[in-house]
């Protein structure tokens, strides 16, 4: 999506900041992800809401077939109003509310991903009081460390993921007890933004271990899920809009010893949305420093908190410029120091009024947009509608 995909004149004409989502890159994506997970059979990809709630990314990932991946009660509901089949959609989190369990019941999801054994007794009586059963898989930490930002692991001991390996039968045999909880699976996750393959295959090594400790004891696993956690290429959003989805399936199928018909689900979120999205800013001002240029725009961290809390990278480019490139930090309006999108970058001459483009942008941006300062929210348009 380099400039000549942005519809810059079309852009010009709408109040920033705001989020423009190019629906050719996320259906492409889509595409890639159904062609290459419909390689290996028994390989079933949902879509972890929490990168990207927007109704309309939502409704374009449920008419490509994705499942929902759901960490809230509010996520539930927009999965449903999108139209994700109930039998789709798996509800995951650490802290479940009442309400949200509740919520689960009366949809029929096809799955609670349950982190704790006080959480499965409450499911267990919320369904009673509904005459229902409620399925259930057991989040596993599985103490596998990932290659990525140390605030987006969570694969490890110390995360307040998941259940330890070494309680893994005696939950199993807990939820056994109960009538209205059904044991049908294990589930992890091991971080985000993960790029080496070799995490992955540490985690189908530990699957591996797991399962054969269930075959001793001829306990069945029907569902294997493996989360997410497929990076993003940031740095190159035009030359590689893809993420490697070949080599990350591939590596579950390879590495990964499933029983015979047993399911693989994953949970994919950021390399499913992140590059279809960028955050369009107007210039503000260009502040000339003792040794910096400012370029100041009209977005803020309320707006892609990313680079303020992870430092995390996005490249930026000057969508309304041709001249030749100058050096610039790229700054918003709020009175935080933090308030940097970028340090140090070369942009195309800019000036007052010239739009860039913060890509790579589509997830954990609008959804994670705030108020602070009295801020409006900013609007996400996609590319079908303009």
């Amino acid at each position: 999506m380099g400039k000549g995909k942005f519809p810059v004149e079309k852009l010009l004409a709408i109040q920033t900041p705001f989020y423009y989502y190019d629906a050719e890159v996320l259906r492409q994506t889509l595409r890639t992800i159904n062609e290459e997970a419909g390689k290996h059979d028994g390989f079933v990809v949902h879509y972890a809401v929490k990168a990207n709630a927007n109704p309309k990314i939502l409704r374009i990932i449920r008419e490509a077939g994705m499942g929902a991946d759901c960490v809230s009660g509010g996520e539930i509901e927009a999965s449903v109003k999108a139209g994700f089949p109930n039998n789709k959609i798996v509800y995951a989190g650490v802290g479940k509310a009442d309400w949200e369990i509740n919520l689960g019941l009366d949809n029929d999801i096809f799955c609670f991903n349950v982190e704790s054994i006080p959480e499965l007794e409450v499911i267990n009586e919320l369904a009673a009081a509904k005459n229902k059963v409620a399925r259930v898989a057991f989040r596993l930490n599985p103490n596998v460390g990932a290659h990525t930002h140390a605030n987006i692991t969570t694969g490890l001991a110390e995360n307040k993921f998941g259940i330890a390996m070494r309680d893994m039968l005696d939950v199993i045999a807990e939820a056994e007890k109960l009538p209205n909880v059904q044991f049908v699976g294990l589930h992890f996750h091991i971080g985000s933004q993960i790029l080496d393959m070799g995490d992955f295959e540490a985690l189908c090594n530990r699957v591996n271990e797991l399962q054969k400790i269930l075959d001793s004891h001829r306990i069945r696993a029907e569902h294997i899920n493996v989360g997410g956690g497929l990076g993003v290429d940031y740095g190159h959003p035009n030359r590689l809009p893809i993420p490697d989805f070949k080599s990350y399936f591939d590596t579950y199928a390879k590495k990964l010893k499933l029983r015979p018909g047993q399911t693989l689900h994953f949970e994919l979120g950021r390399a499913m949305v992140a590059q279809c999205g960028s955050l369009i800013t107007r210039t503000l001002y260009i502040k000339k420093g003792d040794v910096k240029k400012f370029a100041i725009v009209d977005a803020g961290f309320p707006d892609l908190i990313r680079p303020a809390l992870y430092q995390a990278y996005h490249k930026i480019e000057n969508i309304t410029s041709e001249e030749p490139k100058d050096t610039y930090d790229v700054v918003g309006p709020i009175c935080e120091s933090t308030d940097v999108f970028a340090k140090q970058i070369d942009l195309n001459g800019t000036h007052r009024g010239d739009l860039l483009a913060i890509r790579s942008a589509g997830a954990y941006g609008e959804i994670m947009a705030s108020q602070y300062n009295c801020r409006k929210l900013p609007i996400g348009y996609m590319s079908d509608d303009l």
